[in-house]
């Protein structure tokens, strides 16, 4: 069987079983501040499992792309090092919402992976929860018996709270699980060691398939259990190591799920996979796997960056990226090479990457390029390092700063120091990682205490959309606390306070208590949960609560929303149809709308532009708003926004059918009229392939054109209000450049005159040609131009000019090539350790000149006597 054939029977064989196939969720997460990836195919389900909101199936099945990049079997590093350990990975799963349990569980997977799919049941072995004594947890003897009927008791296993007992986090639904194993030996091994030895022991060929977690109790935060009101099944199975097991592998890089990849990374590079247990192989096995992480977050809309998720994404492309360059000897992208590769893979189950393709191919191969070039930076950074030691040696700060700044691994600088002999501090290198991460962690730490319930059968609403303010009471509240700062959560029973969502920021306002109000700073949501944060309780939390949001904030929120409606409608207009939503931000005081686009947008483009949505706000079009069945929206053209996850009925956001169509849940005014005006404030770029506009609206709006105008008037004014303004700007910038090459003229006959006075200065200091003197320049180019003046006229040298430019310290190093090789001179090396304490500055260079600034300029005199005594 193929591994679409063996994915379409698991949805094939639950359909029969009375599930409904719902679609995988974006790999990137929202809405929920304890994630960043989906990272289980049960982590779309939480609110079902918590509570707060009821399935519209209680059946359901689903195959999910989910990303793990740290955790048990899971560190990045490792990925690639063995054959079946993945970043991102589809997950197949059935689950029940409070309908069947242990024994329908149970039985269906073995129906599923014995009738079905046809595997020996001699090759099986299942695992049950043994119990802890510790938690008064019993042996779980209901999945022993039911397992009972189907595999001989000497294959039943216990397994202990680690293995057998799944928990969704430090808190919250839990409960013991049933694994199914599978021994993947040839029958010579199978008769000399039994495999039930082998579970759970890491041994790559007796593995995992398939998890049935029993979701039965609740973790609080005292670490104590209660039992769940409705017991759940969430169940997983490792796709690609389903599809290996099935075809007869050894290797999940073996099957068709990753062969695609890897023919087609032979291909262009020339090299063959699967020849030797090599750093060749492991590249490609990277590659493949990689590739998908990659390409499936940018898709969903995660960006590479700096920060959070983005910078997991940035990690992961630049690990594939120093295998390539390492081991298949490729110096120019080759991961974008790929991207239509696996666009057309997955276009039937995951069409998100097709629909996309060339926009992530783009993001993918400006990402390559930047770090190649990165790469090149490092590899010389690190030779550097290596010509400057003292002993044969890298230090671990230093192999630290590498992974850090460069993206080297830590055997990647191994390698490559011990390809000159030199040993690298492994230890010290684990030292500065720990820190950082301790560092990491205390930064975004977040203590977050048990809901207290005050009502548990009220349902939170949302009614903000047609009221501003709202008799409510309080259902239940926590307390957080984050960097030290304590706060408070509150759900109400019914809110009008917009929850952050969609770009949108969260709405403020307050909450009266009978005479008592508490101030609401923001609200956010988790998951389904609408969260208000404040910073106190009130004295009597269980009396019924008027809400009332800032009005004004709302107003102007709201205003700037539909305007990016608009101007998406415009941008694709205009640009193109290939202009996509990649982000946004709506607050009262603007909005900032990024979008996919290859070029920056000229200003006659954004003229047009905003000419289009200023058109439209004076057309004064209603802003209809609809609820309907997804699919139903979807025809009558409404935009999805990529990454988003939507229910099956959504809202439909309309500003004329012709011209602008979008799924939205935000809040949204009643005619485009009311935004007054439109005007852009910036346009730049946000990285490869994205462009950000930057506009205001309304009251902002026009505050922003009057400052323009008085900034005008002023301009006016300077220039004695002439009648062509632009004429007398362009007639004083051609002036400043005449002026400014006068003075070039000028500042190097005063270098030259400088350099001729000096050379009579310049005295030999242990056989070296040596000058140090406080000049009068007016700028560091200066400087240079002087050093390099003289350097033509004196052999044998060691130059030190100093000069005090507008209060600063300024100071010019140069040394002869050949004291540079016969002393071991280093001008960056004196500045550093000479110069710069003394000025309380800094400064680098080349090893035979370099130039240091301060704030001591007054020590200049002190900085030329150290050189002198230095020498």
């Amino acid at each position: 069987m193929t591994a679409p054939e063996i994915r379409q029977q698991f949805l094939d064989f639950f359909v029969s079983k009375g599930h409904h196939i719902v679609p995988s969720a974006p790999i990137v997460v929202k809405n929920d501040p304890t994630l960043l990836f989906t990272n289980a195919g049960m982590n779309q389900f939480k609110d079902y499992f918590l509570g707060n909101r009821a399935p519209a199936w209680k059946r359901v099945a689903d195959t999910q792309k989910c990303l793990r990049v740290s955790g048990k079997h899971n560190d990045l590093e490792e990925v690639g090092i063995d054959t079946y350990h993945h970043t991102m990975f589809e997950m197949l799963g059935n689950w029940s919402f409070g309908d069947y349990f242990k024994k329908e569980a149970i039985d269906w997977s073995w129906e599923l992976l014995t009738q079905v799919y046809k595997l020996p049941k001699d090759r099986l072995y299942v695992t049950i929860f043994e119990g802890d004594a510790s938690e008064n947890l019993e042996k779980d003897q209901e999945a022993f018996d039911f397992w009972k009927q189907h595999v001989p008791e000497d294959r039943i296993l216990m397994g202990n709270k680690k293995d057998n007992f799944w928990e969704m986090g430090d808190t919250g639904p839990c409960g013991p699980c049933s694994e199914i194993h599978v021994d993947c030996r040839p029958d010579s091994e199978r008769a000399l060691v039994d495999g039930k030895t082998l579970v759970n022991a890491d041994n790559p060929q007796v593995i995992e398939i398939w998890n049935n977690v029993f979701m039965q109790f609740n973790r609080l935060k005292d670490r104590t259990l209660e039992s769940l009101p409705a017991k759940h099944v969430d169940t997983g199975m490792g796709f690609e190591r389903l599809v290996r097991v099935i075809q007869g592998h050894s290797s999940n890089y073996d099957t068709d799920v990753f062969s695609g990849t890897i023919e087609a990374t032979e291909k262009l590079t020339g090299m063959k996979y699967g020849r030797t247990d090599s750093k060749q192989d492991v590249a490609f096995r990277v590659i493949a796997d990689h590739i998908r992480a990659i390409c499936f977050a940018i898709a969903d809309g995660q960006l590479p960056s700096n920060t959070g998720a983005g910078y997991v994404i940035r990690r992961i492309l630049r690990r594939a990226v120093r295998y390539y360059y390492s081991f298949l000897n490729q110096k120019k992208p080759l991961l974008q090479e790929l991207v239509p590769v696996l666009a057309q893979q997955f276009a039937t189950v995951f069409p998100e990457l097709i629909q996309q393709v060339d926009f992530v191919q783009k993001v993918v191969f400006e990402e390559e390029n930047n770090f190649l070039r990165t790469l090149e930076s490092g590899i010389r950074r690190i030779e550097d390092v290596m010509d400057a030691a003292k002993d044969k040696s890298v230090d671990g700060r230093t192999a630290f700063e590498l992974y850090d700044t460069y993206g080297f691994p830590y055997d990647l600088t191994s390698l490559i120091a011990s390809e000159k002999g030199f040993t690298t501090d492994e230890a010290g290198f684990k030292v500065a990682m720990q820190e950082q991460k301790d560092r990491s962690r205390a930064a975004t730490e977040l203590d977050m205490g048990d809901w207290t319930v005050l009502n548990d059968t009220a349902e939170s609403v949302f009614v903000g959309y047609e009221l501003t303010e709202a008799e409510t009471s309080v259902t239940k509240y926590r307390k957080i606390k984050a960097k030290g700062k304590e706060q408070y959560q509150l759900v109400l029973a019914q809110t009008p306070f917009y929850a952050e969502s969609g770009g949108q920021v969260g709405d403020t306002g307050t909450l009266t208590f009978g005479t008592e109000t508490v101030n609401v700073t923001d609200t956010k949501k988790e998951n389904n949960l609408i969260i208000h944060f404040v910073d106190k309780l009130p004295a009597n939390i269980s009396t019924t609560a008027k809400a009332v949001i800032n009005k004004n904030n709302r107003l102007s929120t709201t205003m700037n929303h539909s305007a990016t409606h608009l101007l998406h409608a415009a941008l694709r207009q205009v640009l193109g149809t290939h202009v996509a939503q990649k982000g946004s931000l709506v607050n009262p005081e603007a909005l900032r709308f990024d979008f996919s686009h290859f070029a920056k947008v000229t200003d006659e483009e954004l003229a047009q532009i905003e000419d289009i949505v200023n058109e439209k706000i004076r057309a004064n079009i209603p802003v209809v708003i609809k609820e309907l069945p997804k699919e139903e929206a979807l025809k009558l053209g409404a935009m999805a926004l990529f990454g988003e996850k939507y229910g099956d009925v959504v809202r439909v956001v309309v500003m004329d059918p012709a011209y602008s169509v979008e799924l939205c849940g935000g809040t949204h005014i009643g005619a485009t009229g009311e935004l007054g005006i439109f005007k852009f404030t910036s346009e730049s770029a946000v990285a490869a392939g994205v462009r950000r506009i930057e506009a205001v609206t309304g009251g902002n709006a026009l505050a922003f054109v009057n400052a323009q105008l008085q900034q005008l008037k002023e301009v006016k004014a300077a220039l004695k209000h002439p009648k062509e303004i632009v004429v007398a700007v362009e007639g004083l910038i051609s002036e400043k450049a005449s002026l400014e090459k006068r003075l070039e003229v000028l500042e190097l006959e005063k270098v030259r005159q400088l350099s001729a006075g000096l050379q009579s200065e310049v005295e030999n200091v242990n056989g070296i040609n040596f000058l140090g003197k406080i000049v009068d320049v007016n700028n560091a180019e200066a400087l240079k131009q002087l050093c390099f003046t003289l350097k033509t006229q004196v052999e044998n040298h060691v130059f030190v000019l100093a000069a005090n430019i507008g209060g600063k310290a300024n100071v010019a190093l140069m040394i002869s090539e050949n004291l540079v090789a016969e002393k071991g001179l280093e001008a960056p090396k004196i500045i550093k350790e000479k110069i710069a304490p003394i000025i309380k500055g800094g400064g680098g260079g080349q090893k035979s000149f370099a130039t240091a600034g301060g704030q001591e300029a007054g020590q200049l005199d002190q900085v030329i006597t150290q050189v002198k005594a230095m020498l």
